[in-house]
């Protein structure tokens, strides 16, 4: 009896024509039958936003020519299209949900406000083992071709071990060609932070407007972290749960006084 091949939910926040989802998907398909379905426009820093005050379009397009996997563009956030693929598109549970390859690192802090590892986590959230992929480089004209053999062989671990439950996997690639790439570490996630300013202007029409800027902080010096691990030319892998109970705070906050 020949084995079903494993169903691949491929999705990104940087939009259905981004080059880096574009290379996902190739890379998916060696792997598994593949089903597409993603934002319509760029969705970058949209956190776990999700759709719930306006209408959602979805519908079937042809990136490509010649190929043999079907591919949806969603007027949504990243979160609304694992909903949709899940619930209306998908005739079965997928096997895998992979997200990206994102333009830019989701290392440390940034995997909170990230589009792509939200559809990622939504994924998981619906008992769907996931994946996010980053490539710390946010040219359009980013070189993915040294993330592939890394892509297969995480991807190929999960699809035969499976994930935790609560557990979705953050990935994040080094700007370096492939064979300067030192390997594969796994890690924690970086203790760092944005230092963030608004620049304050007047329109030509006198109107006050703002563009968020900033610095990234680092001040964590650990061996273990994704920021060491890429700075040292590793592809860092980050276990992510989202599940954000303060476990370790639960019998402290029981001795405070909040019967008054």
């Amino acid at each position: 009896m020949k084995k079903e091949k494993p169903l691949i939910l491929v999705t990104n926040d940087d939009g259905i024509t981004a080059p880096g989802i574009r290379t996902l998907i190739e890379v998916m398909k060696e792997l598994g039958d593949v089903i597409v379905v993603a934002p319509d426009s760029p969705q970058s820093g949209m956190g776990h936003a999700i759709t719930v005050s306006d209408t959602l379009f979805c519908e079937q397009v042809s990136i490509k020519e010649n190929f043999n996997h079907k591919e949806y563009s969603c007027s949504g956030t990243p979160a609304d299209c694992v909903k949709i693929a899940t619930q209306e598109i998908l005739h079965r549970k997928p096997d895998l949900c992979v997200s990206g390859i994102n333009h830019g690192s989701n290392s440390s802090i940034n995997v909170i406000y990230s589009g792509t590892m939200s559809a990622a986590v939504e994924a998981g959230i619906e008992g769907i083992p996931a994946i996010g992929f980053s490539l710390l480089d946010y040219s359009m004209n980013a070189d993915f071709e040294p993330t592939r053999k890394y892509i297969k062989t995480i991807t190929n671990n999960v699809l035969k071990n499976g994930l935790p439950k609560g557990v979705v996997l953050n990935v994040n690639f080094p700007k370096l060609k492939e064979e300067e790439i030192r390997g594969i570490k796994v890690c924690r996630q970086a203790d760092a932070h944005w230092e963030e300013e608004f620049d304050k202007r007047t329109s030509p029409q006198g109107r006050e407007y703002y563009w968020l800027t900033g610095k990234f902080i680092n001040k964590d010096e650990g061996e273990d972290t994704d920021e060491r691990a890429l700075r040292d030319g590793y592809v860092s892998v980050v276990p992510v749960q989202f599940d954000l109970t303060a476990h370790h705070f639960i019998k402290d906050l029981k001795n405070w006084t909040l019967d008054d």
